[in-house]
C-alpha cells in the first residue's frame, strides 16, 4: 500500500476488506463446514486475516489526523539535537503565512485550521465520521446499531416533582430500553451513554409516543429508573422517545459493517 495514500483512503480500504472478509465467511457456511477437509487451515487464515486488518484498522483510528498528536511530535522534534549534536533542529508549523513554533494546544489548532483550507467535502466528512468513531464506546455502537433502522424507543427522565406538579430538579436523564433492547454490557450506563450520543449529534429526541405505553411500563420498573425514583421525595417521569439523528442515519451509512 503507498504511503502517498491519504489516511482516510486506507482506513475505508481497510474496513471494505474487513467486511468482505467477514461477508465471504456467511456466504460460504463457515461455521457449518469445519469438518471438511483443509477448513482448519483455512479458518486460522481468515482468523489471522481479521486480526491483522482489525488491529490495522485501530492503528488507523488511533493516528488519524490528530493534530494534537502531530503537534507534539512536532514539539519534541524541536528539542532533537541535529546530526551533529551541535543544535536542535527547528520543527516548524505552518499556518496560511505564518511560520511559528507554537505550544501544542496551539499547534494543534493550527493543524486543524491547515486542514480547513485543503480539505475537500468528502474529505471533511470522512474525518468527521473517523473523528466520532474514535469517540464511541462499543455499548454505544451497539446502541446506535439498535437505533440504526430508524425505530424510536421510550426515553425517561425522572425530576422531582414540584409543588405546583410540575419537574423541578432532574435526578436522572435519557433512561431508554434501548441499551436492553442492543444487548449493552453496562445496562445501568444507559443514560450516559445516550447523552454522549446526543451531545455527538447522532441520536436525538422527540416527544412521547402513546403507542410506545407498554414499553414505558416496563421502562419505570427498570432499576436504574426504580433508583432514581427513590432518591426523591415525590417523582416526577417526563417521558420522550429517542430515534436516530439525521447525521446518525448518515454516519451508520458509512460505517455500517454489514454493507458492502
Amino acid at each position: 500500500m503507498s504511503d502517498d495514500r491519504p489516511a482516510g483512503e486506507d482506513l475505508a480500504a481497510f474496513a471494505k476488506r474487513a467486511g468482505q472478509l467477514a461477508g465471504w465467511a456467511a456466504r460460504t457456511g463457515f461455521e457449518f463446514t469445519r469438518k471438511l477437509p483443509g477448513v482448519e487451515i483455512a479458518e486460522q487464515i481468515v482468523k489471522q486475516g481479521e486480526r491483522q486488518l482489525l488491529s490495522e484498522l485501530r492503528r488507523r483510528l488511533d493516528e488519524v489526523d490528530d493534530p494534537y498528536h502531530a503537534a507534539l511530535t512536532a514539539a519534541s522534534a524541536m528539542n532533537r539535537p541535529d546530526t551533529n549534536g551541535s543544535r536542535p533542529v527547528e520543527a516548524t508549523i505552518t499556518l496560511v503565512h505564518t511560520r511559528a513554533q507554537l505550544e501544542p494546544l496551539r499547534a494543534a489548532m493550527a493543524e486543524l485550521l491547515n486542514h480547513s483550507i485543503g480539505f475537500g467535502r468528502e474529505r471533511a466528512r470522512e474525518y468527521l465520521y473517523a473523528i466520532i468513531l474514535r469517540q464511541l464506546t462499543p455499548d454505544e455502537a451497539r446502541i446506535l446499531s439498535a437505533l440504526s433502522d430508524g425505530s424510536p424507543f421510550p426515553s425517561v427522565d425522572v425530576a422531582e416533582r414540584t409543588s405546583l406538579g410540575a419537574a423541578g430538579r432532574f435526578v436522572l436523564r435519557n433512561a431508554s430500553t434501548v441499551g436492553k433492547a442492543s444487548g449493552v454490557s453496562l445496562p445501568d450506563q444507559v443514560p450516559g451513554y445516550l447523552t454522549r450520543l446526543i451531545g455527538l449529534g447522532l441520536v436525538e429526541l422527540d416527544e412521547e409516543v402513546p403507542a410506545l405505553e407498554t414499553q414505558y411500563e416496563i421502562l419505570l420498573t427498570d432499576e436504574t429508573v426504580r433508583e432514581a425514583e427513590k432518591s426523591v421525595k415525590r417523582a416526577k417521569f417526563v417521558k420522550r422517545t429517542v430515534h436516530i439523528s439525521r447525521l446518525g442515519a448518515q454516519f451508520w451509512q458509512a460505517c455500517d459493517p454489514s454493507a458492502g
